[in-house]
């Protein structure tokens, strides 16, 4: 029988509990102790499974492993999370606004596979095209937090293109992304010339679902991700595939078998009239020359 709540908030908690105690060096039954709290529950809190773990006992814990306060109350937001149904994160709410969920989930994924019919997806974009979206989302920040957010962004990039077990990036973009003029036509042109190279890494892959393709779904399909893990990580629960969806007003997390399943084959479905991969990275090269014209 499945236990109440979603277990994506719960392994969430147990990788960064685990990481935060091994960077110490600490064992559990130490942090145990000086948290004054079982063996056994620090043992099921790491490993993503359900326990019986209270707030004050959570904020313990977070002591002892010396984490931040944004750090301590994303743990206790987790910990809140981790009994609904189902994961809804609304900016803002539970959770504080320095921590993104979202960034701890892609740095555990071993494969990425997005559906992106507007922007380029974050992991593949340029400063100048990054820059472009976070002054328009962020107007009253100043260029200082502007650059500092810029900086995030493409440090994130790290994990598609390092040596070690580089995430594997599925990139499915509609025509529109290579139309729509963000941050002019040289940031274009420049954006649209890296998406053609990066693609030819054998970790990465870079498709283009064309307007000749009309609507494969029928319904309006918005972006999306589909977040795939290693489910043998010692230690840790199984860790199923997540469909991430994201709104303007906050992020939803599918865990469901059903829920994954339906997106797995809309993803078929648009893949199924895509451009391969060699045919897309003609389109970029032509789209970049129409902006370099």
């Amino acid at each position: 029988m499945d236990e109440v709540g979603s277990t994506l908030p719960r392994r969430q908690l147990g990788r960064y509990v685990r990481e935060a105690r091994s960077a110490m060096a600490m064992s559990q039954e130490k942090v145990a102790r000086l948290a004054d709290v079982s063996s056994s529950v620090l043992q099921r809190l790491e490993r993503g499974v359900s326990t019986r773990v209270k707030v004050r006992d959570m904020q313990a814990i977070c002591e002892v492993l010396e984490m931040s306060e944004v750090m301590t109350a994303a743990m206790v937001g987790l910990l809140r999370q981790s009994s609904e149904k189902s994961w809804w994160y609304e900016y803002g709410s539970l959770m504080p606004a320095d921590f993104d969920v979202y960034v701890g989930l892609e740095a555990a994924a071993q494969r990425l596979i997005t559906y992106q019919p507007a922007l380029v997806p974050g992991l593949l974009q340029t400063p100048d095209y990054a820059r472009a979206l976070i002054r328009a989302v962020k107007p009253a920040e100043s260029p200082v937090e502007h650059e500092r957010r810029v900086e995030l962004r493409t440090k994130r990039q790290a994990m598609v293109t390092r040596r070690r077990q580089p995430l594997h990036l599925d990139v499915l973009l509609h025509e529109c992304v290579l139309r729509s003029n963000v941050g002019g036509a040289d940031v274009m042109a420049g954006q649209l010339r890296q998406l053609a190279e990066i693609g030819k890494l054998p970790n990465v892959c870079v498709r283009v679902l064309p307007f000749s393709a009309g609507a494969p779904v029928g319904d309006p399909v918005g972006q999306f991700a589909i977040l795939e893990f290693d489910p043998e990580v010692k230690g840790s629960a199984a860790s199923p595939p997540v469909v991430y969806v994201e709104s303007f007003v906050g992020c939803l997390y599918l865990e469901k078998e059903d829920d994954v399943r339906r997106y797995y084959r809309v993803l078929e479905s648009l893949q199924r009239v895509s451009l391969d991969e060699t045919t897309s990275r003609g389109l970029l090269r032509q789209a970049t020359k129409e902006f370099s014209a």
